[in-house]
């Protein structure tokens, strides 16, 4: 309620966890102190909004909110608070990435209600005692609840085919007793010592650089450097076996859900126990009581997606982010951020140890180990007996597949080879679904999103074309929506639901299976593809993105790409380093027990730079020449980059602004700025997009440049600006 003059009254500062612009004056609640990181619920508007104290309380000031305009904090919640080092945290990113500090907690704050106490879990057992009238319902009770049983409400029902009522009910007279249950426990205490894992020489010196520092208790940042199949899992496992005996927690950092499975059941193994996981797949019990178990301290070991980083952290010892090269890391939307970079910041702030794993680095992380900056560790062999597969390129000007087929005849002789000695073949294409377009043959019809710029994208086992910016679906129609022709719609382009077509013609005798990220919202089918694949059920993989991400298939012999070029060819700043990043990561999937593997990659740009040094194995030197170029352009790593897009339903308005912001630009001799011009997708949901992209050397505060620039023009209500600092997608 608000205060009144004559309160002589103390106040706090406030961060909401609300994309709010700043932070807050609340009044506090007479007879109480309260102090900074303090969990609170405050009114703001007609709404009551969770927040966090930011600032020690202090006496009103002449400078703050009249009094009788004041509200005072409503609630107190009984919970740890958040730390000096969250809260530099969230300061830091916020001020970085250019988003509001209340936009940044709010990632933070992601399950509002783990702020109150865990609700009790309802048990059942049978009494002595039974109902006066018996039903066919309650005696389904009766047959799954035996005595000595005690089950869960939601287990009950289910097993008796009933409703809570029905059990209520049957409470009422007597026949059943209610009691509380303790939570499900969703981890266990890892045990450092579980087991012991037998190095080589060049893992045993890996593991002694990692936990050295982790003995001295200091921020270090490595990059860990090593070929597929060299064993980094198992070095960072023992990084993370000694912050474990050192009293530490440590956080895992994935690219990917569909790596987790795998990475569990090798976390098991080394340390007795499942770790607590944080993704998008948990159930909103299980994100509610891990990030309060979070809050209390009491997880040691999570594995978990990039927003993991954002949690309640206490104690953490080391942060490993595997996979770092992955772009999956950077979040495209709402606060825009890198999980790799932002985890260096957060072990800075920790004292912690920040492990950054990859076979294929990030240009930036290559240079800032080979610079100094961070401390390399290398494996330069596969651990055992696996040896590196035999890679080629098939160029497919000379070898090219049969008419309305994409697998050359070299490439489908050497899967019938590793077929033949029972091992497993991957064929990698990055286009989901079973055609990047549609068109009509009798009038040249193009089939495109209504509400973007983009194709439809035709997925011929569900009979929808989809759209994968906005994500609408139509049915495949029968005929063409222009010219009405009937029968006369063409798929151009290959898509992994053609390869697998194919595949099937050719091999008709093999299990075939495709993997895409598709599958990553249906309810396990994903892992369920993995466990058959795993179990060699699966002779033929046909996958996109996603199997180049880490998986460990032990029987696969070959694998293939399909289109070499997809990536090469598209003005990207990144799009060598990511076309290598993806194939050397794909051709590393084969071979990875005893026998060698085979790789081959099919190109029409066989003399292509990034295809050459893959052949050749010059990985190093395809950075430095990479590094070379980019150095002379002033681009990332050498320069910074900021992106501004703009965007709006009405085309002509967007336009209007983006000139006058442009006329606003201010003039310094380190920024330049280009635009505004539209960007490569320039229509998403219906939102025409224009692009700023803001180029600077690498000491310039072009934060502190875009917020001057801003400064100068008020953005319309009906326009949408987003920065993203250091963009990796240009799309």
């Amino acid at each position: 309620m608000p205060m009144t003059e004559n309160d002589n009254i103390m106040i706090v500062a406030v961060c909401l966890a609300a994309n709010v612009p700043k932070i807050f004056r609340y009044a506090v609640p007479q007879n109480t102190e309260l102090s900074p990181g303090q969990f609170v619920l405050v009114p703001f508007g007609r709404k009551k909004l969770p927040g966090v104290i930011w600032e020690a309380q202090r006496p009103w000031q002449k400078s703050d909110p009249p009094k009788d305009k004041l509200k005072s904090v409503e609630q107190i919640y009984d919970i740890p608070p958040l730390s000096e080092e969250n809260r530099q945290f969230v300061d830091w990113v916020s001020s970085y990435v250019m988003s509001p500090q209340g936009a940044v907690l709010k990632l933070l704050l992601s399950v509002p209600d783990a702020l109150a106490p865990e609700k009790p879990v309802t048990g059942w057992q049978v009494s002595d005692k039974r109902p006066s009238r018996m039903t066919d319902a309650r005696r389904r009770v009766f047959a799954s609840l035996l005595p000595g049983m005690t089950l869960r409400t939601g287990d009950l029902t289910e097993a008796a085919s009933v409703s809570a009522s029905t059990l209520t009910s049957l409470a009422k007279e007597g026949a059943l007793i209610k009691s509380d249950l303790p939570a499900e426990i969703l981890f266990g205490t890892p045990d450092p010592n579980y087991r012991r894992v037998q190095f080589s020489n060049e893992q045993t010196e890996a593991v002694t650089k990692l936990t050295d520092n982790l003995e001295k208790r200091g921020f270090r940042c490595y990059l860990l450097d090593g070929v597929t199949g060299s064993g980094k899992t198992e070095v960072f496992f023992e990084a993370i076996a000694a912050a474990l005996a050192n009293g530490k927690s440590a956080l895992v950092l994935l690219p990917e859900i569909a790596l987790t499975e795998q990475l569990l059941a090798r976390f098991g193994d080394r340390f007795g126990c499942a770790p607590a996981l944080w993704h998008s797949g948990l159930t909103p019990s299980e994100r509610r009581r891990t990030w309060r178990a979070i809050a209390e301290g009491k997880v040691k070991v999570m594995i978990a997606a990039r927003s993991g980083l954002f949690l309640p952290w206490r104690n953490l010892g080391v942060i490993v982010v595997d996979e770092e090269h992955d772009p999956g890391f950077k979040q495209e939307e709402g606060v825009i951020y890198n999980a790799r970079d932002m985890a260096v910041v957060r072990g800075r702030l920790a004292d912690a140890t920040v492990i950054l794993s990859s076979a294929t680095p990030s240009l930036e992380s290559y240079i800032n180990a080979r610079d100094g900056r961070y401390y390399l560790v290398k494996l330069s062999s596969r651990h055992g007996a696996a040896g590196m597969p035999d890679l080629s390129l098939i160029d497919m000007r000379l070898d090219p597949p049969a008419r309305g087929q994409w697998l050359s005849p070299a490439m489908v002789s050497s899967m019938q080879d590793a077929l033949n000695r029972g091992k497993q073949a991957l064929l990698f294409l990055n286009r989901r679904g079973y055609a990047p377009l549609t068109l009509c043959r009798n009038c040249g019809h193009r089939y495109a999103c209504s509400d973007c710029d983009s194709w439809l994208v035709e997925h011929r086992s569900k009979n929808i074309m989809a759209c994968h910016q906005c994500g609408s679906v139509r049915d495949i129609p029968d005929k063409c929506e222009e010219c009405g022709e009937v029968d006369c719609l063409t798929a151009c382009g290959p898509g992994v639901e053609r390869v697998l077509e194919e595949v099937g013609q050719v091999f008709p005798d093999k299990k075939a299976a495709v993997l895409s990220s598709d599958m990553v919202g249906q309810s396990g089918e994903l892992q369920r593809q993995l466990k058959l694949i795993q179990n060699g059920e699966i002779d033929i993989i046909i996958g996109t993105q996603i199997i180049a991400k880490g998986h460990h298939f032990p029987e696969l012999g070959f694998a293939g790409v399909v289109d070499a070029d997809l990536g090469l060819g598209n003005g990207d700043l990144r799009a060598a380093e990511r076309t290598y990043h993806t194939l050397l990561q794909v051709s590393g999937r084969a071979g990875r027990e005893a026998s060698k593997g085979t790789a081959m990659l099919q190109s029409y740009m066989p003399d292509h730079p990034v295809l050459q040094a893959l052949i050749a194995g010059e990985r190093d030197l395809f950075f430095e020449r990479e590094a070379e170029m980019r150095s002379q352009s002033g681009m990332p790593p050498f320069g910074r980059l900021a992106g501004l897009v703009l965007s709006g339903q009405d085309l002509a308005t967007l336009n209007h602004f983006a000139r006058d912001l442009a006329a606003v630009i201010p003039t310094s001799d380190e920024v330049r700025v280009l635009g505004p011009a539209p960007a490569p997708i320039a229509r998403i949901r219906n939102r025409y997009r224009l692009r700023f992209l803001v180029k600077a050397g690498k000491q310039a505060k072009v934060q502190q440049f875009i917020a001057l620039w801003l400064s100068k023009i008020k953005i319309p209500s009906q326009i949408r600006l987003a920065i993203d600092i250091d963009p990796y997608s240009f799309l």
